[in-house]
């Protein structure tokens, strides 16, 4: 029997393995079904992270995209905004430098709680562990069924390349329904590309700021925008249509608003709708209320020893689904464990020195902020 099974082997499934290997656990796996950071290879391959790497590590301030304590993208890649293929390549050297029991090609089919622990059901056989940490993360549970018709859509995480969707596309507008950040970044890609876009949003984001990213456009995205509207970029925003369906017909597509507006383009409408919020395979063992429902040690209400670390962290109503959030609970969850294998924990220390062990989370209000 293992002491700790990881699923998934993305940003926070390497992320809090490192974690568990600074404790010097040898009983643990990470069971990854692809290969490690397989969904940041399957973004577009002009899409880059909005928020910014830098080498500020030696001036106690982490790198925003970085998963451990003393690593840095920035300085891995030499890149300020990496790309998908690039951050996957920053998490792979992270495996490879701490050692991670990374095992790829394992695909989880069950998971089932009993009185020692757990019994998964994977690909490569049956798996005894005493706790399960999923960071399985939502790339694999795109929003892709919104409205009826959405099948006449294509989803944006499926699009492996801007450049050759535009390619297939016709003289007629892209119509992308959702206005925040992959909705407006499929619409810049595309204008440099040299097509029209039609942004169909309820809210429009666009028009708002905030101090939560998670919330509104992040200012990289802004500035992107702001700029590409100052050169005249054939880009159209259009707020408070709420999309009812899509209907197709003899080649062209129909987007209709609830107040009957209709959008009509001869190019697959985009779907930039987000993922979903469940957790796909382990579902039945949380409770959920506008996300999983979590202790404060980010361990399931109702199923003990089955903790959740990634982007579907949340909190007092804020919402830890940027890297530089989520990573601040991997010491937390990692703790609780090594408290209940009875392994010492003073390791971690360096994790509050660092600023990556986020306990008090009455700083984590948008709200308290002055700026």
């Amino acid at each position: 029997m293992l002491d700790v099974v990881v699923v998934g082997a993305g940003a926070a499934g390497v992320g809090i393995g490192a974690a568990l290997k600074d404790l010097d656990l040898d009983s643990f796996a990470i069971l990854e079904r692809d290969e490690v950071g397989a969904s940041f290879q399957q973004w577009p391959e002009e899409m880059q992270f909005i928020t910014p790497s830098f080498p500020s590590n030696s001036f106690g301030c982490r790198d925003l995209n970085a998963v451990t304590t003393d690593t840095s993208p920035a300085f891995a890649l030499d890149r300020e905004h990496p790309t998908g293929e690039e951050y996957a390549e920053y998490l792979q050297g992270v495996v490879e430098f701490y050692d991670l029991p990374v095992r790829t090609g394992v695909e989880v089919e069950s998971l089932r709680k009993h009185d020692s622990g757990f019994v998964l059901h994977t690909s490569a056989g049956v798996i005894h562990t005493r706790f399960v940490i999923w960071a399985a993360g939502q790339f694999g549970q795109p929003n892709d069924d919104p409205f009826p018709g959405a099948g006449h859509c294509v989803h944006s995480s499926r699009i492996g390349s801007w450049s050759t969707f535009a390619s297939e596309c016709v003289d007629d507008p892209v119509v992308i329904v959702g206005g925040y950040e992959s909705g407006i970044d499929a619409a810049l890609t595309l204008a440099e590309l040299g097509h029209e876009t039609l942004v169909l949003d309820e809210e429009g984001p666009w028009q708002f700021r905030g101090p939560d990213p998670s919330e509104v456009l992040s200012p990289y995205t802004s500035q992107d925008l702001q700029e590409a509207l100052e050169r005249e970029r054939p880009i159209s925003l259009e707020d408070g249509v709420r999309v009812e369906r899509v209907d197709a017909d003899s080649g062209s597509f129909d987007v209709i608003g609830t107040d009957g507006e209709t959008f009509t383009t001869r190019n697959r409408p985009v779907l930039a709708t987000g993922f979903e919020s469940g957790l796909g395979l382990v579902d039945e063992h949380f409770d959920f209320d506008d996300g999983p429902l979590l202790t404060e040690r980010d361990e399931s209400t109702t199923t003990p020893g089955l903790f959740l670390v990634g982007p579907q962290v949340s909190h007092n109503g804020q919402k830890f689904c940027f890297i530089y959030k989520f990573r601040q609970r991997f010491a937390v969850v990692a703790d609780e464990i090594a408290a209940r294998l009875g392994v010492d924990r003073t390791p971690l220390e360096e994790y509050r020195e660092k600023g990556m062990f986020l306990e008090d989370l009455s700083c984590c209000d948008p709200d308290m902020c002055d700026c």
